[in-house]
């Protein structure tokens, strides 16, 4: 799977989800933290991505440098997609 699909489908997850089809507020490198999800939002999150991708999100990484926009959640499951293969 490529990078751009999984930000498509993460990007759709996002919109879906939480800001009910408005997609025009959702930006590759704003907040997402508090803005779009709170703790709750988060661990939903989490379920999906290892759902979808088939990644184990371990609590440890849970963290903002990880979960703070639409480009370091890509990021991350780029990362533990290749480090879980």
């Amino acid at each position: 799977m490529q990078t751009t699909d999984i930000e498509r489908e993460i990007r759709s997850f996002l919109i879906t989800t939480f800001l009910f089809g408005r997609d025009e507020q959702l930006r590759d490198s704003d907040s997402l933290l508090g803005n779009v999800i709170d703790s709750t939002g988060a661990l939903e999150l989490v379920a999906f991505l290892q759902e979808r991708f088939g990644i184990n999100v371990d609590d440890e990484d849970v963290i903002p440098d990880n979960f703070d926009s639409v480009k370091s959640v890509v990021s991350y499951v780029v990362k533990k997609r290749g480090s879980e293969s």
